[in-house]
């Protein structure tokens, strides 16, 4: 992919360092947009997890509750 600027260019890049440092087996992509969605900062930011086979017993559904303690701020 040939970037220049943009929120795809910077998720391509977050990807790539986060291949290269930590070789995840997959990514979770997300952003919040507006506050019934939970978004608490409002800007745009993008949320890229890194995951790895086994980090969930079930990771269907994917970023909805993989962090139970995180799950009310």
């Amino acid at each position: 992919m040939n970037c220049g600027w943009g929120a795809d260019c910077e998720v391509h890049d977050a990807r790539r360092l986060l291949d290269k440092r930590y070789a995840p087996d997959g990514y979770n992509i997300g952003v919040n947009i507006g506050a019934a969605a939970g978004q608490s900062v409002m800007h745009l930011h993008v949320h890229v997890i890194p995951r790895y086979k086994g980090d969930m017993d079930d990771p269907k559904g994917g970023v909805r509750g993989v962090i139970p303690g995180k799950r009310g701020y």
